[in-house]
């Protein structure tokens, strides 16, 4: 599991970092977010209380059960649309490895950014020990980055390098997922960034993604063609396996994880806060937006490839909005809709759920508003436009992430341990 960067960001002297010298960054992120995830356990003791008797009772009001029981129907409708659209992207995956050609690549990078736009929008479900990234969790060989290429597949002066060139290593599931992270977090094996590089190859391009040729899938034109069509099917099936799981996870009428947490009265509550305010501050402005900026390496792309970064970030911050709202609109263009987050926090405080429900729509706009390629937002002068759009982005999530902490406050939800920023 990626841990979120330090709520209070990286130092601006920060100068641009490659190699080891951005691996430290990261490092030095990770250890000081270990305060922040190390003091979760203690949240566990956390109840609903206030000074109204309406809050005090909250543990047993329906109102709060319908606001849980809508929000697991949520998630589980838009882990749904994410395992329909993988599936439709692996449709294209099956029929370009079938017959390689330009339009079947073109056509299966289509579908592999149609699903990122549903996939982007559940990480609003994470860091509070979840199915997604709970122990036993597939995040990891869901959606790990950064990626070293050169673990999978040739790169730019290593034509020998990968375990697709490995020929005495068998390309399966069981194998794949044995290899993801192993031996360092960067050596991701599976994964949406995994059939990404396969699909756009490294990006080496200053305006534009990666060029790989179709020609890399095909036999007697490109070395190990075969492995690499293989190793790009394995790969997708083992994604559509794991978001089958979250899937089941959050299915009603079971005895699964949905079912404990709407149960789970205040515990649950803080699990949706927790949830918000980590991908808020700690992973999309700290991990994915500030570290980039602070380096400007392409490397700390999220999704450096495909040069789909801009949407990764609007995707997340619409799914924090998601939840917020109870709202979602789902693959067939109908919108489900229910008592939400927002409803529960009006109860106590209308004015401060109508003030973070704007900050979060300042949020989307924000994040929206950064323009593709990434890596040419990152590299500007301090005073470009593309960086400036990303610190706007990065501005509205740290104020969004102080104003969920007042909201959780609200509700008598305390000791949240979200570390503010200075």
């Amino acid at each position: 599991m990626k841990l979120p960067a330090p709520i209070g960001g990286l130092p601006k002297s920060l100068a641009p970092a490659s190699g080891a010298a951005r691996r430290s960054t990261q490092a030095a992120s990770l250890l000081l977010a270990l305060a922040f995830f190390c003091a979760l356990p203690a949240l566990a003791q956390t109840t609903l209380k206030s000074a109204p008797a309406a809050a005090a009772t909250a543990k047993a009001s329906p109102d709060l059960s319908a606001v849980l029981t809508h929000h697991a129907t949520l998630v589980h409708a838009s882990y749904l649309d994410t395992l329909t659209a993988a599936r439709s992207m692996q449709q294209q995956v099956e029929a370009f490895a079938a017959r390689p050609s330009a339009a079947g690549l073109q056509a299966t990078q289509q579908a592999w950014r149609a699903a990122r736009e549903f996939y982007g929008q559940t990480e609003a479900f994470r860091f509070y020990g979840g199915p997604i990234d709970g122990d036993d969790g597939p995040e990891g060989r869901l959606n790990a980055w950064p990626m070293d290429e050169s673990y999978v597949d040739r790169v730019e002066g290593r034509p020998d390098s990968g375990l697709i060139a490995d020929r005495s290593f068998i390309i399966d599931k069981t194998n794949l997922a044995a290899q993801n992270e192993r031996g360092g977090e960067e050596n991701v094996a599976t994964g949406w960034h995994a059939i990404e590089f396969l699909l756009w190859g490294q990006d080496v391009s200053e305006n534009g993604p990666g060029q790989r040729s179709f020609e890399d899938f095909v036999d007697g034109k490109a070395p190990n063609a075969d492995r690499r069509r293989q190793y790009l099917r394995v790969a997708t099936e083992l994604l559509i396996d794991d978001l089958g799981t979250l899937v089941q996870a959050w299915a009603p009428a079971g005895q699964n994880y949905r079912a404990a947490f709407e149960r789970g009265a205040a515990e649950s509550m803080r699990k949706l806060f927790v949830g918000l305010g980590s991908l808020s501050r700690g992973e999309l402005a700290g991990e994915r937006l500030e570290v980039a900026l602070a380096t400007r390496d392409q490397e700390d792309e999220h999704s450096c490839f495909s040069d789909n970064t801009h949407r990764d970030a609007a995707t997340n911050a619409l799914g924090i909005e998601n939840v917020w709202l109870g709202r979602l609109r789902r693959a067939d263009g109908s919108v489900l809709q229910g008592p939400s987050l927002r409803d529960w926090v009006a109860r106590q405080d209308a004015a401060l759920a109508e003030r973070t429900s704007q900050q979060i729509a300042a949020s989307v706009r924000a994040a929206e508003a950064i323009q593709p390629p990434f890596d040419r937002e990152i590299t500007g002068g301090a005073d470009g436009h593309g960086r400036e759009r990303i610190e706007r982005a990065t501005a509205a999530l740290t104020l969004q992430s102080k104003t969920l902490v007042e909201a959780a406050n609200a509700v008598g939800i305390e000791r949240l341990n979200l570390v503010q920023p200075q």
